[in-house]
Formats: C-alpha cells, structure tokens, sequence
C-alpha cells in the first residue's frame, strides 16, 4: 500500500511523465513545493519513459501521479489504464489531455482527474491539490 500519511518531514512524491521537458518544467513550476499549507512539500520525480515510470510504481515510492497524454512513443492515457488495471492500490493519477474535447479519453483511462493543454497554472494546481487531499485522508 502506498504510504500517503501526512507529515510535516515527509513529502509527497509526485511523478511526473512526459517526453517533453519543457511540460514536466512546466508542470512543476505551475504546482511548486508547497501548493497548500494543509499538504506536505511536494517533491517530485521526473520521468521521460514509460520504462522509468513502471520502475517507480513498482517500487511504491511515488503519492501522486502526473501522465502527459500527448507524450510519445507512450501515451499518458493508454498508461494511465495500464497503471489503474495493473497496480492494486494504485496512487491517484492525473492525465494531462491534449485539448478539453478529450476529456472522455480521461474516463476510459480511469484517471482520477484530467486537465487539457495548454497548461493553466492555477487549474492545474487546483486538481493537484483535491487528488492529494484525497491520498491523505
């Protein structure tokens, strides 16, 4: 089970997938450290592979998860599925969509919320923040 007690000195590892570096940066960059003084620090983990993504969820060591639909040769939401078929107890996921239309893409991939490109800081952050009070209850 993953461990998503909340602590003052513990963060809340949060993965964040997608080939493209510029939308991890932007994604961190958008959410920051401490998005609200109810959660711990975020501390995150980048991954540009689905290889790499598995590894961490294997391993347990991850509170959230972020998946870019639009990476590739991997797609966000067909590994959202995979994760949510394939891992019991599944950390909750967040897909980010290529545009809002998609958001029924969202819903096949059983992930617990989506947010479209281009990236609004405050939306994103907003989502982030309900899935990781959620993970903390």
């Amino acid at each position: 089970m993953y461990d998503s007690s909340v602590s003052e000195h513990k963060p809340l590892r949060v993965l964040v997938y997608s080939d493209d570096s510029t939308v991890r940066e932007q994604v961190i960059l958008s959410i920051g450290t401490r998005p609200h003084p109810d959660l711990p620090p975020f501390e995150y983990v980048e991954c540009a592979t689905q290889p790499v993504v598995l590894q961490h969820l294997d391993a347990r060591d991850v509170g959230l998860v972020i998946l870019d639909g639009e990476a590739v040769p991997s797609g966000g939401l067909g590994l959202s599925k995979q994760l949510k078929d394939e891992i019991f107890d599944c950390p909750p996921i967040l897909v980010l969509t290529g545009r809002p239309g998609d958001a029924w893409l969202a819903t096949w991939s059983r992930a617990d919320a989506a947010v479209s490109h281009p990236i609004e800081p405050i939306r994103l952050a907003e989502a982030v923040i309900d899935l990781a009070r959620g993970a903390h209850v």
